[in-house]
């Protein structure tokens, strides 16, 4: 199996550097990783660097200040420069006179889509609105549709099962990290699962939507390491898929992300 990590940061200046992902990466067999500029970062020039340093291994998704006057001459620059794909937020719009210019214009380069924010945002209407006018840009739901906290929502899962109904639009996929995001840790921590039980049924529910073909995995690198860390969001991850098919274990933290990002 070809494990990649679909969801990391880094950066000289916060977070970490790419040597400590690389080194993460290494430990745990993970063989390629998509680096996802972190909100507010509108220099991708780190990530460029990382991409060449380590040719076939990485690539980079950018981010782009929407309010700037240049935003679209910025996002094809850097398109024509190699990024593999664009964040957005999903409360995201352009100043001017079409506030989904940025959106058309990612979907016009061919660049998906890593987007993130909070539960009630995904849920909205005015989302689903968005994805439903561009059904050719792939969207990429990251945090399984919320944040990369458990923000307490109890069953039945009411806001995330709205999310997870996104899955009827065919370009919609979404990423699925570490159990720390959604499940809350034993006190004192329990081993070898450090999580309180029952476990939340969300990567059931995002399963039972989405499918293996358009759900990937991802670490959520260096923020993960404040929660169960790297090694765990990947095994605990893996085992909670064990009961799936090898093919669709091969999709989920591989297949999917590198047909996306083109890796």
């Amino acid at each position: 199996m070809i494990i990649v990590d679909a969801h990391c940061h880094v950066s000289p200046y916060w977070y970490e550097p790419v040597e400590s992902l690389l080194f993460q990466m290494d430990r745990n067999d993970v063989e390629q990783a998509v680096l996802i500029q972190y909100m507010g970062q509108y220099d991708n020039g780190y990530q460029a660097e990382c991409v060449a340093r380590y040719p076939g291994r990485l690539a980079s998704v950018v981010l782009v200040d929407p309010d700037a006057p240049d935003a679209l001459q910025q996002l094809e620059r850097l398109a024509e420069e190699g990024a593999a794909g664009l964040r957005l937020g999903a409360d995201t719009r352009s100043a001017g006179d079409d506030p989904l210019a940025i959106w058309r214009k990612a979907e016009e380069l061919g660049l998906p889509v890593s987007c993130n924010g909070s539960v009630d945002e995904f849920a909205s209407t005015r989302f689903a609105e968005l994805v439903e006018a561009f059904p050719h840009l792939p969207i990429v739901l990251e945090h399984l549709g919320s944040v990369n906290h458990p923000h307490g929502e109890e069953p039945p899962y009411r806001m995330r099962r709205r999310v997870f109904s996104l899955a009827q639009f065919p370009n919609v996929y979404i990423k699925c990290h570490g159990l720390g995001e959604f499940c809350e840790r034993t006190t004192p921590v329990q081993q070898p699962f450090p999580f309180e039980r029952p476990i939340p049924p969300l990567l059931d529910m995002t399963y039972d939507a989405f499918g293996p073909e358009r759900m990937m995995w991802g670490s959520d690198f260096p923020p993960v390491s404040g929660r169960e860390g790297y090694a765990n969001a990947l095994r605990l991850t893996l085992q909670q898929f064990a009961s799936q098919s090898e093919r669709d274990r091969e999709l989920i933290f591989g297949g999917v992300a590198r047909e996306v990002f083109g890796l």
